[in-house]
């Protein structure tokens, strides 16, 4: 585990093991479910998450919409929709970039004072992850800059070299 800027915790665990507020869930336009997280979140919170996805009417690349959080520790899924990457000239920064703050702004709206994310977009959807993270953890920035109401910011790392990753460019990004 690593801290940064005093709000901001970087992991390599299992996300719907996670006692927070939120976590957010990357998910697909349908919000029914899928792989990866999406799948691994859905599996976790039992069938109920999905009854009350459908009731949503799915979501576009770059919003955010809220659930709650069912079975798991967490009390709400914040459900983001990342772009797939096409080689960086389809507008995949902006939208990435979009999903994070609109996360948070789902979060402040909702109280929410500790949420986890997952790297979003990086794993079907292609998203190359050392740009994805240098996105994510500006955005994170930016946002706590101005916000004092998120106590803290948890980057959920799968797997070593993803957290590897997270760190150093953590370093980099908020110095140390």
């Amino acid at each position: 585990m690593e801290l940064f800027n005093g709000r901001i915790e970087i992991i390599d665990d299992d996300i719907t093991t996670l006692k927070v507020d939120a976590v957010v869930n990357a998910a697909n336009r349908s919000l029914l479910g899928g792989g990866g997280v999406d799948g691994a979140i859905h599996r976790a919170a039992g069938p109920e998450l999905l009854e009350e996805t459908r009731t949503l009417g799915g979501c576009e690349t770059g919003d955010a919409k809220i659930t709650k959080g069912y079975r798991l520790p967490a009390k709400y899924v914040i459900h983001t929709v990342g772009p797939v990457w096409h080689g960086g000239k389809s507008n995949e920064d902006e939208l990435l970039a979009s999903c994070y703050r609109r996360s948070l702004e789902v979060a402040r709206d909702n109280e929410v004072r500790t949420i986890a994310f997952p790297a979003i977009s990086t794993g079907v959807y292609g998203f190359p992850l050392e740009r994805a993270t240098e996105i994510a953890l500006n955005e994170i920035k930016n946002f706590l800059k101005s916000d004092k109401s998120i106590e803290k910011v948890i980057c959920c790392c799968f797997g070593k070299r993803d957290y590897e990753i997270y760190v150093n460019m953590a370093k980099r990004t908020f110095g140390s």
